[in-house]
């Protein structure tokens, strides 16, 4: 399974999401946006695109914006093509903000408008462990995943919405496939440092009603292996690499 990891100026968590996938049983490639624009075409050769995190422009105009531009204006096409033939798509941490900023999620019918991500409630960039819990939603990524304990590193990550109602159609649509939790695996219920951010309905991912895209703030990619949870008693990697297993199974079927 080739797997397309897109690129930006100031992105760094590739590598990592690379060797990731190369755990899971992937083949992955690096291509910068540059590199892309020329054939766009080309992402048609993969059957998996995830978009790391970093810092892409610098966070010019705000977390992922300008990324976002790129993919609304270079590559919408492909993009929506690669969405609607339900291949998945994969935005950690700056690429979830990008899929946010380009409209890309909540998607379809859900009005993007209505949420953002935004400044963290105690005005920190917060790098800390965090567990998450995958409630019953559309994702595919999520199955058969009751935990993920994973990193968080952004100071922008705090999932908002326009009104306090607004997160009701995400989950009556299936679309909240992650949140932040607890040590006994309930709900963080707002709690700080259980959720960093003072995300809305502790929403730390969210998918498309089709289920293929998810975008999540926190990193997978740094809790796949035994040396990265090794100093965490009773925190391992497997819900991690399971999230990234999906995925490829998901795209191996299509």
């Amino acid at each position: 399974m080739k797997v397309l990891i897109l690129k930006a100026p100031g992105t760094n968590r590739d590598f990592d999401v690379q060797g990731a996938l190369g755990r899971a049983g992937a083949v992955a490639d690096i291509l910068p946006l540059s590199g892309l624009r020329s054939a766009p075409g080309s992402m048609r050769d993969y059957g998996m695109l995830v978009i790391p995190g970093g810092f892409s422009y610098g966070d010019a105009l705000g977390a992922g914006k300008l990324f976002a531009l790129d993919l609304s204006r270079f590559f919408a096409d492909e993009v929506r093509r690669f969405v609607e033939e339900g291949r998945p798509v994969l935005g950690i941490c700056n690429g979830f903000q990008a899929l946010l900023k380009a409209g890309i999620l909540p998607g379809e019918k859900l009005e993007a408008h209505r949420f953002t991500l935004a400044h963290n409630a105690g005005g920190n960039f917060e790098c800390r462990w965090v567990r998450l819990l995958a409630p019953l939603s559309n994702s595919i990524w999520t199955q058969g995943i009751k935990s993920i304990c994973c990193p968080v590193a952004h100071g922008e990550g705090r999932f908002a919405a326009d009104t306090a109602e607004a997160p009701a159609l995400l989950r009556d649509s299936g679309c909240i496939a992650l949140q932040y939790a607890d040590a006994s695996g309930a709900p963080a219920q707002g709690k700080y440092p259980e959720n960093p951010n003072g995300s809305i309905a502790d929403i730390a991912g969210i998918c498309n009603p089709k289920g293929n895209v998810l975008g999540l703030m926190p990193h997978p990619e740094n809790a796949v292996f035994e040396w990265q949870c090794a100093s965490l008693p009773g925190r391992d990697g497997d819900g991690a690499l399971r999230l990234f297993e999906n995925g490829l199974r998901h795209a191996a079927r299509l």
